[in-house]
């Protein structure tokens, strides 16, 4: 996790970790527990040991994180998340300054939490991801806003190609961060928390 004053971007290990809190909660065990239970049970690849687990009422990401245990780590999962963010944008430096005016605009908002993936952003309010930051093709910024009941009109787009978004807006510019989706992105998080 890297912080910036009040400002933090969390990677995959705090998901990871958060998982494993979550998996303790809800199953009673650790993960070390677990892991004995896998190496016992020996489910053999990675499908049946996620249809072992299911049946014992472990999924999401705590049922990630065990299949991770067993069959291994992907490398973006490990990796730091400021290294994460600056791999989306390496061919794409004109697109920086638009990805650092939505930050600015959702660190605004209030309790937001930045978390890095391997192809895009997640803006996370106390609540759950309301919106991802995502550089689409080397002129463009999209932002997929989780906005129930929206439908696409004027700047708000499709998100068929975006995950977690029910609409998107396209920016090209640092100036495209106006009022209007400043406004539009309060209306996301204020739905989401």
């Amino acid at each position: 996790m890297t912080k910036q004053g009040k400002r933090e971007i969390r990677g995959w290990k705090f998901m990871m970790d958060d998982a494993a809190e979550r998996l303790k909660a809800k199953t009673g065990a650790t993960v070390a527990e677990w892991n004995k239970r896998v190496g016992e049970e020996a489910p053999p690849g990675e499908p049946a040991l996620r249809k072992w687990l299911t049946e014992r009422g472990v999924g999401g990401y705590s049922q990630d994180l065990l299949v991770y245990e067993r069959h291994g780590y992907p490398e973006f999962l490990l990796a730091d998340p400021a290294e994460l963010i600056d791999a989306q944008y390496a061919d794409r430096e004109d697109l920086r300054p638009i990805r650092d005016a939505v930050l600015d605009a959702a660190y605004s908002l209030g309790d937001v939490v930045v978390q890095a993936r391997k192809t895009y952003i997640s803006l996370v309010s106390p609540k759950r991801t309301f919106a991802i930051v995502k550089a689409t093709t080397k002129k463009r910024v999209d932002v997929g806003l989780n906005l129930p009941g929206r439908e696409p009109g004027g700047r708000l787009l499709s998100a068929k190609s975006l995950d977690k978004g029910t609409v998107r807006i396209a920016l090209e510019s640092p100036d495209d961060v106006d009022d209007e989706f400043k406004r539009l992105l309060q209306e996301c998080y204020e739905a989401n928390t």
